[in-house]
């Protein structure tokens, strides 16, 4: 007898419907066909175990299963589920009517219970767009799936349950939750983590806030103990909120990732992703055998924070320098191709010196001239160019550390922020697509083109003339122009300025004084 089960293999961010067709025959021999790898070759034993753990024996029979279409690579445990209700209704122990109305997903543990697996929130977009009824996932992935909306989605804990389920017995009810009031619910914890903690550095939050307000990418420079770590990690406090469609885009490919937890709906968050100093290119990019994302996906419409920056090797320093600028990835290998998203926040912090203390008023530097160069040689200046604001931060004086007054807390600083985002989205909001861009049209400062920094970031003759002079004398970049543009644009928004004025590029000026050429001069 042939029946025919449904599930869905993923690849990237996309899904593809695969149908598990099960054969029965007289026979004692198994054959699997599809280009399965070895998980889904070790499925059968799962299978022949959990059956007697159910009450069902395992047919005697010639069994021939093939995973159409048959030229696509199928990886995972996902596909146990839908191989064992196959060859449940191959060999007539369930009601093969409803078959044909369910996507399912799950891998077996030997006791027949159902166990979670990664990229349920693909596959539920997948079967809604099939026209699925439903979809079966086992009880843990049930709410990252139940976000999709006109599909019917069960959670289901063993085999057995499935298994009553397609044959009209018990009650079984699809899961319904609230993810817009969920959603919203948890957009504002942000635990002890505010701005409120820090003392003093003034001039570092303020740069902070012009970042936060534009999305624009920012160093940290300062010797050891200056509070870079502290404020980089408070960062995220004072981000605009996710919208519901960058939620589901950021959910995507954690669920991808298997980096969605146990009864999570949708990220909520911004993500902070902050890799340790021996990450491999690899793992920062994506890849691997499976086409797993990185971390610069893993931080899409969130924050990517590389704290020690130079002790990152040069190679994964290097590969950051195209995601920057295209705001996404495409890793290619020999037998696939995906592309991610990529639209980051890039966050760094940095010692001056090898020893720290360079420039430091307190400590007395040990580091030779040429240890220093080699130290910051370390970071290309291609990379560096890609920063749009370079800070010193300093260290806090006593008088400031012990003062029991609270800084300005990161609610009032957010409120400011969203202010700021509110007008660039306005702005941006009659434009049209750009043609390749990469989500579609803008909707901070940072991703504006060329063109719209013409058409709404060219300053007066007076703060033109004061660009002139700031490109000649600190060797600036064509790149290193069109940030300081794109700073004084967002710094004119927190304002709630109409026109780029000079004190607004005099600002965004004085945040690119650790660029490449005034390096080379000061040493640092």
């Amino acid at each position: 007898m042939l029946v025919k089960a449904y599930s869905a293999a993923v690849m990237g961010l996309e899904a593809t419907t695969i149908t598990i067709e099960v054969n029965l025959t007289r026979g004692v021999t198994f054959r699997l066909s599809g280009l399965a790898d070895m998980a889904v070759k070790e499925s059968y034993d799962r299978i022949c175990a959990a059956l007697p753990n159910i009450g069902f024996k395992t047919p005697t029979a010639n069994l021939t299963i093939n995973l159409s279409p048959a030229d696509l690579k199928k990886e995972g445990s996902g596909f146990d589920l839908p191989m064992a209700i196959g060859i449940l209704g191959a060999d007539n122990k369930i009601n093969c009517d409803r078959l044909q109305e369910y996507m399912m997903v799950g891998e077996l543990g030997l006791d027949g219970k159902l166990k979670p697996v990664r990229a349920v929130l693909p596959i539920a977009i997948r079967a809604r767009k099939e026209k699925f009824k439903g979809l079966i996932v086992p009880i843990e992935n049930v709410r990252e799936a139940a976000v999709v909306n006109n599909l019917d989605v069960y959670g289901m804990e063993n085999l057995a349950d499935v298994v009553a389920f397609m044959n009209g017995h018990g009650l079984y009810e699809p899961m319904v939750t609230d993810t817009r009031k969920e959603f919203y619910a948890q957009q504002c914890n942000f635990d002890d983590l505010d701005f409120a903690d820090v003392k003093g550095q003034e001039s570092v939050k303020r740069a902070l806030e012009v970042a936060a307000a534009g999305s624009h990418n920012i160093i940290l420079i300062g010797p050891p103990g200056s509070g870079k770590s502290m404020m980089a990690k408070r960062l995220p406090s004072i981000l605009p909120p996710l919208s519901l469609a960058e939620s589901l885009e950021t959910t995507q490919i954690h669920s991808v990732a298997g980096k969605l937890g146990s009864n999570v709906s949708l990220i909520s968050q911004r993500p902070f992703r902050s890799p340790h100093h021996t990450v491999s290119q690899i793992a920062m990019t994506g890849g691997t055998a499976k086409a797993m994302p990185g971390e610069v996906s893993l931080a899409h419409n969130g924050i990517l924070y590389l704290d020690e920056l130079p002790e990152f090797s040069k190679q994964t320093l290097e590969v950051l320098r195209q995601p920057l600028e295209d705001r996404k990835i495409t890793i290619a290998r020999a037998n696939y191709t995906v592309e991610y998203p990529c639209s980051f926040m890039f966050v760094a912090s940095m010692n001056p010196c090898p020893c720290g203390y360079y420039g430091d008023p307190t400590h007395h530097c040990v580091c030779t001239p040429g240890q220093i160069q080699r130290y910051t040689s370390r970071i290309s200046g291609p990379l560096m160019d890609r920063f749009d604001l370079h800070v010193e931060v300093p260290v806090v004086p006593f008088k400031q550390l012990s003062s029991m007054a609270p800084g300005e807390p990161s609610s009032t600083i957010r409120e400011r922020v969203i202010r700021a985002r509110h007008i660039q989205t306005e702005r941006f909001a009659s434009l049209p697509s750009p043609s390749g861009g990469v989500g579609g049209r803008p909707h901070c400062n940072a991703q504006m083109t060329e063109r719209m920094i013409h058409q709404f970031a060219e300053p007066d003759e007076q703060g033109l003339n004061m660009l002139r002079m700031a490109m000649e004398r600190l060797s600036l970049s064509a790149r290193a122009y069109s940030r300081i543009l794109k700073v004084a644009r967002t710094i004119a928004d927190l304002e709630g300025s109409e026109k780029v004025q000079s004190q607004h590029i005099a600002e965004a000026i004085g945040y690119r004084n650790l660029d490449r050429g005034d390096w080379a001069e000061r040493g640092i």
